[in-house]
């Protein structure tokens, strides 16, 4: 209980000292020379997070349940690995951690733009203090971590067994990073918006935040998809549930913005894109946060279920939405120095194509989340809306993108011929001739496929090409767009080549079909700290003789009593072998699914490389040309 008043009182004197910074900025706001009695409460606000923070972490390890979050999502028997994790596996802890984010981050900004404006890092202070105040404020009103229960109870209802995972440990922390980091660079977009200062010196300062956001949001996103896989029996890495759709969309925007940002460093144009995006990837890091915490999404990501929760934070969004385009209407001014028009075969022409290309993914995925909500809202209809749906509207659309890709780094500013141009029609009649032999055995989707390969194919070997030829020229972009490439066309083979058997099957029967043989040989049982195991134990045979021994698991927990399946995955470099069991009700049967999909490793690899990219262009600029 101790650590349960320390940590709330921390976070009261947490918000003051937010409030407090509000009042002296705005007093300080004439200042030539920046106050370092600002930085000074910035640290004791951070301070104050982090040892309420760290009482909650505390209050788990030693299960005290007269804290009503730890009551919830602990238990006695739960590992300790998974009782620290617990503290962000829940919608409070996971508020709090965004707010120890985002104190971090404001301090950091402004330890690290010491040769800023005094006035633009002041008031890049007060709207991240504006945000900071809003989940200070939604913490203590509606989600307190540190809620008493009396009397005491003996016992915790525990953490759902889904979440026990290692990559669920790292997987939220990690993704935080990434919507936090978006919420620096939209307070920065409109200070500098406010005082005219979308100049060449604010894009190289801010494109560091951008490159952060981007490269920590795309490796949570690859975090939770490794998890989807191996953990929810799903056998895919991408099923466009609605939660894996709000960070798919800030994600998007994030990407365009990136771009964005590297043309006003050099150009100085596309000013209004730059703040609108800025607005656009934090708004949609909030529509996340709301459509998480709402209740109105059913899926396993989801934190809470409180329509209390959801009207706050719909109001703060709205309310920052409003602040935000406020600001750009009355206060963006454009450079009119700056050309405003270029030859249709450029550099500029072909970033804005794709930043079109790429507005055009996001309202799709925007669309194909929101529309079943507003749907079920006005008519009390329930639909759901599939991979079909998203596949029919970006596929056609992702061949040109892909082609803009491979051609548009061969572009020049301004106005340009195309380099090479023997080359570049040489590897794109090859990728043709060699997506025709791929695909030719297949009858459905031929000339799609077919199309679709060879763009992908296309930009896979220029990229290629440019890293053995041109060395560290452009090599953050060349790594990255590779490694885009590389996950397009692992896409497009794993969906092609994929085979899945389900079957059900009794201890001792075989299934058999022309290209598998699968035998159930038997199970085993074992019994750990918190669950009991039944072990299948399965006998594989493919069409080339081969036989595999795979052991998929199902895991009955204690508290609370839920069964999970854990798949039995052997991984090559070619394909993944996947076997998952589900009891049936009522029967001595078990569900089998197993399923061989080639090409899995390389979609983890590539969104690896393409965060890589990332990285090379914020710790390795002076290399690149």
């Amino acid at each position: 209980m101790l650590y349960s008043v320390i940590g709330y009182y921390s976070l009261i004197l947490g918000l003051c000292f937010g409030l407090i910074l509000i009042l002296f900025s705005v007093k300080n706001f004439q200042n030539s020379k920046f106050d370092t009695k600002i930085l000074s409460f910035t640290f004791l606000q951070f301070f104050f997070v982090v040892i309420s923070f760290l009482c909650l972490v505390v209050s788990f390890i030693l299960s005290d349940f007269s804290n009503e979050t730890v009551f919830n999502n602990s238990h006695t028997t739960k590992p300790l690995f998974y009782k620290i994790a617990g503290t962000w596996g829940n919608h409070e802890g996971s508020l709090l951690l965004w707010l120890f984010v985002l104190t971090l981050f404001i301090l950091i900004f402004l330890l690290k733009s010491k040769n800023q404006p005094t006035k633009y890092k002041i008031l890049t202070l007060v709207f991240q203090q504006i945000i900071i105040i809003g989940f200070f404020v939604f913490l203590i009103k509606t989600s307190n971590p540190f809620n008493f229960l009396f009397p005491t109870p003996e016992e915790g209802l525990g953490l759902n067994p889904i979440l026990q995972d290692p990559a669920l440990a790292i997987h939220p922390p990690i993704l935080y990073l990434g919507y936090v980091g978006s919420s620096i660079i939209f307070s920065s977009a409109l200070a500098a918006t406010s005082l005219n200062l979308i100049t060449k010196s604010w894009a190289t300062h801010i494109k560091k935040w951008v490159l952060i956001s981007w490269i920590f949001l795309t490796l949570g996103i690859l975090l939770g998809s490794i998890w989807a896989y191996y953990e929810l029996g799903w056998g895919g890495f991408w099923f466009w549930d609605p939660v894996e759709n709000v960070s798919l969309m800030p994600w998007l925007a994030l990407t365009t913005l990136l771009h964005c940002i590297l043309v006003l460093e050099k150009k100085l144009i596309l000013t209004s894109w730059v703040i609108i995006l800025s607005i656009s990837t934090f708004t949609l890091s909030m529509c996340g946060t709301f459509l998480v915490r709402s209740g109105i999404l059913n899926s396993v990501h989801t934190f809470a279920n409180d329509p209390e929760r959801g009207l706050f934070i719909l109001i703060f969004l709205f309310s920052l939405i409003f602040l935000s385009l406020f600001i750009f209407f009355f206060f963006h001014k454009s450079n009119k120095d700056t050309p405003t028009s270029f030859f249709w075969l450029s550099k500029e022409t072909s970033i804005i194509i794709n930043n079109w290309f790429m507005m055009y993914f996001l309202s799709v995925v925007l669309i194909g989340t929101v529309y079943p909500i507003f749907l079920d809202v006005l008519s009390s209809q329930k639909i759901s809306v599939g991979p079909p749906f998203y596949h029919k509207l970006i596929i056609p659309f992702l061949i040109p993108f892909l082609l803009m890709m491979a051609i548009g780094p061969k572009l020049k500013w301004i106005k340009s011929n195309l380099e090479d141009k023997t080359y570049l029609i040489i590897l794109l009649l090859f990728s043709i001739l060699l997506s025709f032999l791929i695909v030719k055995n297949f009858d459905t989707n031929f000339l799609l496929n077919t199309i679709l390969i060879s763009s992908a194919l296309y930009l896979f070997l220029i990229t290629l090409r440019d890293f053995f030829i041109k060395k560290y020229n452009n090599l953050s972009q060349n790594i990255a767009h590779f490694g885009f490439s590389l996950l397009i066309l692992s896409i497009i083979f794993n969906n092609l080549f994929s085979t899945e058997i389900i079957t059900n099957l009794k201890v001792g029967e075989t299934f058999k079909s022309e290209t598998t043989k699968i035998v159930f040989e038997g199970i085993n049982q074992k019994k750990e700290k918190n669950y009991q195991s039944i072990i299948g134990n399965f006998s594989i045979q493919n069409s080339k003789g081969k036989i595999e021994n795979m052991s998929p698991e199902l895991r009955i927990y204690n508290q609370p009593n839920i069964v999970t399946s854990e798949a039995d995955i052997k991984t090559t470099l070619i394909s993944d072998t996947f076997i998952v069991i589900n009891l049936v009700q009522n029967q001595d049967y078990f569900n089998v699914r197993y399923q061989v999909k080639p090409f899995m490793i390389w979609i983890w690899i590539s969104v690896v490389l393409i965060s890589f990219g990332g990285l090379i262009s914020f710790i390795k600029k002076k290399y690149e040309k």
